[in-house]
């Protein structure tokens, strides 16, 4: 038996799955989540000699979303291994995700072999076109056919996510492919150098300096892609006395604190006008799309500056008059040394504080009241992943101040269910000695209820807070509002605290909001797993 195994050893001692996973390792990467399948072993075979932690989901959803919210803590492309046909469709939503938020993430699966594409002959897991089908929603999906052939497609991920706008991409390596030599010498499976940042166009940076040496009320919108400019974002609000938004996606890039920081409401009417009555506003990589403005378009009545590191969305959604297509940091720091050197003094915007407050108390009220104590019960450094539920776009988006990008954990644009407890899993993997709370509804707890045990194998320090409002809340208003009587929305519940319990993690029930402050800070301060319910009142 040992010989044999010595055997089978040897004979794997150096595939196309050893090849990719260290090429992958040799980035820095070092944790995938996934769940190991009858096709995916030799993803998984080197993993524990590379240095890289496995996660094991209790579904490949939750594999990507896991992968997601490591991501956004590490600075690198989440990975997810999953197997052939139905493990890989099962991540398809993560992969949708990460397309339209803009996340770095790598998929690996494995294929049928080389030559039995399109046979239908019924062998396990066969899937007509499994490239094609990822290929619709990704980036970019490659079916390869060497193992060097593998480790090319690795590198020029991270090209993308280094130099473009980061985005998911999917690797499938047949079978036979996967499991043979790789024949791929160690200096191809090293990392490349880290390309210089893109700097924009002389040209364009002087028209922008240009326009905002002369602007009297300028505006700036951070979104997602000026995450990794925090130190220029600010130092160019305070060279202009500008007041900044964010989208939820650039959430913290400036520190929501500080003097010039309208948060991350653009959401809102009252922030809307804000941007709108700029007689410069500047767009740092953002789209600007209708699911994070809640309105159709941001009509902006000024000149408009766009940096973008995409040629496409320079202009999409709102005309630039200056558009630099760029790395943010990059080009917002050569902005500012064009820019005369001072600071301009800050506008009073308190009038623009105090109507944004009052609409976010008038949208939804009670909501708001509960989001404010879970707010005031964080610890200022806490990572918060939020779901598609009430609870958090109506209020705690609003309502939460953080002081750094991705401590919001969110999928504005997706807008999924089942995306906070996975992403909470992998922030905290990734992120061990900062607070990680989880906030969402039943409804969207239900979608991954399944991680708590992903969560407490992991023995992770996670908090998860689930506020109940009986079901699909919104969308039995939605039904209400078009003279639907309700159907399909009012749901059976569980026992949440009991269910917590069975999972091996804690579970305690809040009746009373005036608690529920001093039962998210009991369980962050205990430790392990631990879920705290609260149900909203349901009319």
């Amino acid at each position: 038996m040992d010989d044999a195994r010595d055997e089978t050893a040897e004979r794997y001692a150096d595939t196309a799955g050893r090849a990719v996973l260290e090429t992958i390792r040799a980035y820095g990467v070092t944790t995938i989540f996934g769940i190991p399948g009858t096709h995916n072993l030799e993803f998984y075979r080197p993993l524990a000699e590379l240095g890289i932690h496995a996660v094991t989901n209790r579904h490949e959803q939750g594999s990507g979303y896991g992968a997601d919210g490591w991501a956004q803590q590490a600075g690198l492309p989440g990975v997810v291994i999953t197997t052939s046909g139905p493990g890989l469709q099962n991540a398809m939503s993560a992969i949708g995700t990460a397309f339209c938020e803009s996340r770095p993430l790598i998929v690996l699966s494995p294929g049928v072999p080389l030559g039995d594409e399109f046979r239908d002959v019924g062998t396990l897991h066969e899937t007509k076109d499994a490239s094609a089908m990822v290929g619709a929603i990704a980036e970019w999906s490659r079916r390869v056919t060497s193992a060097a052939e593998a480790v090319g497609a690795v590198h020029d991920a991270f090209e993308l996510f280094r130099t473009g706008r980061p985005r998911p991409v999917h690797i499938e390596i047949p079978l036979d492919v996967l499991e043979a030599p790789a024949d791929v010498p160690a200096a191809a499976r090293a990392a490349r150098p880290v390309p210089a940042p893109e700097r924009g166009e002389a040209a364009a940076i002087r028209a922008a300096a240009e326009l905002l040496a002369a602007a009297e009320s300028p505006v700036i919108i951070a979104g997602g892609g000026a995450t990794r400019a925090v130190r220029e974002v600010a130092a160019l609000a305070e060279r202009l006395g500008a007041p900044v938004l964010t989208t939820l996606n650039g959430k913290g890039t400036l520190d929501e604190r500080h003097p010039l920081s309208l948060g991350s409401n653009l959401r809102l009417a009252a922030a809307r006008e804000v941007a709108e009555s700029a007689d410069v506003l500047v767009v740092l990589g953002s789209k600007l799309g209708e699911a994070e403005l809640w309105a159709p378009r941001l009509a902006a009545r000024g000149r408009v500056i766009r940096v973008d590191r995409s040629t496409a969305q320079v202009h999409r959604n709102l005309e630039a008059n200056v558009g630099i297509v760029g790395d943010c940091a990059a080009v917002v720091g050569e902005l500012l040394a064009a820019l005369p050197d001072g600071e301009r003094p800050t506008r009073d915007l308190a009038p623009a504080r105090t109507a944004i407050a009052d609409e976010i108390r008038a949208a939804a009220p009670d909501d708001v009241a509960l989001a404010e104590r879970i707010a005031e019960a964080l610890p200022d450094d806490a990572i918060v992943a939020g779901d598609s539920s009430q609870i958090v776009y109506l209020a705690l988006a609003n309502v939460l101040r953080r002081s750094r990008p991705h401590s919001l954990l969110y999928t504005p644009t997706y807008a999924t269910l089942g995306y906070g407890l996975p992403a909470a899993i992998g922030a905290r993997v990734a992120s061990p000695h900062r607070p990680v709370v989880a906030v969402l509804g039943d409804g969207a707890l239900m979608f991954a209820v399944n991680e708590l045990m992903t969560a407490v194998e992991q023995r992770l320090d996670l908090t998860v807070v689930c506020v109940d409002n009986g079901g699909y809340a919104e969308i039995k208003q939605n039904e209400l509002d078009r003279g639907i009587r309700p159907i399909g929305v009012d749901l059976a519940q569980p026992d949440w605290p009991a269910l917590a319990t069975a999972f091996g993690a804690t579970g305690v029930r809040v009746d009373d909001a005036e608690d529920l402050g001093d039962a998210i800070r009991d369980a962050i301060h205990a430790g392990g797993v631990r879920l705290v319910h609260i149900r909203q009142p349901r009319d």
